[in-house]
C-alpha cells in the first residue's frame, strides 16, 4: 500500500515504504561502489597525475549523488547525512572526509525543499483560518528545509517577523519506515554514538527521533529554555507563537544571524568565543536546567549581532534527574583525584558496568581520560581533526587498545542522548578549532568554582540575579 502512495503522489512527494527507501539507499551506495571499481581499474592504465584526477572527481560525484539522494529521501536517512557532515565518522573515507563533509553540510539548512502547493495542504489540515487571514505576508519558497520539515518566513498582522516549521507530508510514515529498517537505524545510530552498542543505542533513538514528530512537544521544551535563557547576555532562544503551533506546525520569532558556515571563516579568536558560547550552552544546560538539547549539530546555531548566539531547534531534548547528575560528578571526580577503584565504582553505579569487579580499574581510568580528555585537563586546549578522531577512535574503533573493554561496557539508555549531544559538540569544536581551557570552564557547574572566563563571569552574574548560587556540590546547590 505504502509503494502505491509513492507512486500516486509523484513530483517531489516522499518515498514512504519501506522497501522503496531501503532500495533508495542501497541502490546510490551499489551504484557509486561499481564506478569507484571501475575507475580503479581504469587507472592501471593512466599516469598518478590521470589517476589521482580521476578519482577525485569519482568521489566528487559520489558525494553530490548522496546529497541529492538523503536530501530527496528526508527523514532518518538524511540525517545519517547530517550527521556526518561534522561528525567524523569511519564510513567516510579518510582522504576524502573534508571533500564529503563539505558537501553533505548541505543538508543542514540547504537540502532540497517540496513544492508549496504541498506544503500549503498541510497548513489547511493544521489551521481552521486560512493563511491569508492569519498572516500579513507568508513566504511560499522556503528559507531552510531540514530531514522532517521546512522553514518559511512570514509576518505576522502585528509586524512580527516569524519561523513557520512545516512537517512534510507523508515524512511520519518516512520516517517510521526508516526505523523499521534495522540497517538504517543501526548506521544512525552508530554515526551518534560511535562504538556504543548500535542495538541498545536504535532503541533510545527511535523514542527520541519519533518525538520529533510532535511540534506540540518541540514547542513546549522551547518554551522551557526561552524562558530560562530570557535576558541572557550571550545565549538566545527564540520564542514560541503558541497560538498558531500544533502538532505538525511550530511558529516562532523569525531569528537573523550569521549561520555555521560563516562563523567558520571568522578570525580565530572570534571561533573560539563562539565555540564557549556552545560548549557552555550544551553542557551548562544539564547544571542549569537538569536539561539539554541534544541535537548539537552546526545547522541549529546562528551568530546574532552584538556577539550572542541564538539556538534552535529543541525536537530532541533529554531531561535528567539529580541523582543521575551526581553520579557523573562523582566520576569527574574520581577521574581528576587519580582514583580508578571510585570511578570503577561510580561507572557501575551510572549503569556502563554491569559487573564492575571484572574490570581492571586502571584500564577504564585510562580509557575515559582518551574519550573524555579534552575537558578533564585542567590545561588549554584548541580542538582540532585529532583531538576528534582521538575521542572517537577509543569508542569506536577495533584497531584502538581499548577495544576489549568497549566489548563488555554498557549503554544505559539514560545516557545515550548525553553522549550524542557530548560528541556532536566535540566535532563543532573540531570544526572552528576552537581553544579554550574546557576543564576549567565545566568547574564552575561541577564543583562552584569561580568563572575561568569573562564570558562566565557574565553568565553567573545572570544566574545569580535569578537566585541560582554557585557552590561546591551539584547535590547541595541551591535554587
Amino acid at each position: 500500500m505504502a509503494e502505491r502512495r509513492d507512486r500516486e503522489e509523484g513530483g517531489d512527494a516522499l518515498p514512504t515504504g519501506r522497501v522503496r527507501r531501503t532500495a533508495r539507499v542501497t541502490g546510490v551506495v551499489g551504484s557509486e561502489g561499481a564506478r569507484y571499481a571501475r575507475t580503479r581499474a581504469a587507472n592501471v592504465a593512466r599516469s598518478s597525475e590521470r589517476a589521482t584526477e580521476a578519482l577525485d572527481q569519482r568521489h566528487l560525484e559520489a558525494a553530490e549523488r548522496m546529497v541529492d539522494t538523503l536530501g530527496a529521501m528526508k527523514g532518518a536517512a538524511m540525517k545519517v547525512g547530517q550527521l556526518a557532515s561534522f561528525i567524523d565518522t569511519d564510513f567516510l573515507p579518510d582522504e576524502y572526509r573534508e571533500l564529503y563533509q563539505e558537501k553533505l553540510s548541505k543538508l543542514r539548512t540547504s537540502a532540497p525543499p517540496m513544492s508549496w502547493r504541498k506544503i500549503a495542504r498541510v497548513l489547511e489540515e493544521e489551521w481552521e483560518e486560512p493563511v491569508e487571514s492569519l498572516f500579513e505576508d507568508f513566504e511560499h519558497e522556503a528559507a531552510a528545509a531540514a530531514s522532517i520539515g521546512q522553514v518559511h518566513r512570514a509576518t505576522l498582522p502585528d509586524g512580527r517577523r516569524v519561523a513557520v516549521k512545516i512537517q512534510y507530508p507523508g515524512v511520519a510514515r518516512a520516517l517510521r519506515a526508516d526505523l523499521q529498517n534495522a540497517g538504517m537505524i543501526l548506521r544512525m545510530a552508530k554515526a551518534i554514538a560511535p562504538g556504543l552498542d548500535a542495538r541498545a543505542a536504535a532503541a533510545e533513538l527511535k523514542e527520541r527521533v519519533l518525538e520529533e514528530l510532535d511540534y506540540e512537544y518541540e514547542a513546549q521544551n522551547q518554551r522551557t529554555f526561552a524562558r530560562a535563557y530570557r535576558g541572557h547576555p550571550f545565549i538566545y532562544v527564540p520564542d514560541v507563537i503558541t497560538r498558531l503551533s500544533t502538532t505538525r506546525v511550530l511558529v516562532s520569532e523569525w531569528v537573523e544571524g550569521r549561520p555555521f558556515d560563516e562563523v567558520r571563516e571568522l578570525p580565530q579568536e572570534e571561533r573560539d568565543r563562539f565555540g564557549e558560547i556552545v560548549f557552555r550552552f550544551c553542557f551548562g544546560s544539564i547544571y542549569h536546567l537538569q536539561h539539554f538539547n541534544a541535537d548539537a549539530h552546526p545547522g541549529n546555531y546562528l551568530l546574532m549581532d552584538y556577539g550572542r548566539v541564538a539556538f534552535l531547534d529543541f525536537g530532541m531534548t533529554k531531561q535528567l534527574d539529580a541523582e543521575q547528575i551526581e553520579l557523573e560528578i562523582t566520576a569527574i571526580e574520581a577521574v581528576l583525584e587519580q582514583d580508578p577503584e571510585r570511578l570503577r565504582l561510580a561507572l557501575g553505579d551510572l549503569g556502563f558496568l554491569r559487573r564492575p569487579k571484572r574490570f581492571d580499574a586502571e584500564r577504564l581510568m585510562a580509557h575515559v581520560k582518551e574519550v573524555g580528555g579534552w575537558y578533564l585537563e585542567d590545561r588549554e586546549q584548541a580542538i582540532d581533526s585529532e583531538v576528534v578522531m582521538r575521542a572517537i577512535t577509543a569508542v569506536s574503533d577495533p584497531r584502538s587498545e581499548f577495544f576489549d573493554l568497549m566489548r563488555r561496557e554498557n549503554v544505559p539508555a539514560n545516557e545515550l542522548m548525553g553522549r550524542r549531544m557530548e560528541s556532536g559538540v566535540l566535532a563543532v569544536l573540531g570544526q572552528l578549532r576552537a581553544k579554550r581551557n574546557w576543564n576549567r570552564i565545566a568547574r564552575e557547574w561541577w564543583f562552584g568554582e569561580e568563572p575561568a572566563t569573562e564570558l562566565g563571569e557574565l553568565e553567573w552574574d545572570y544566574f545569580e540575579a535569578k537566585g541560582e548560587r554557585r557552590t561546591r556540590k551539584f547535590a547541595s546547590r541551591e535554587v
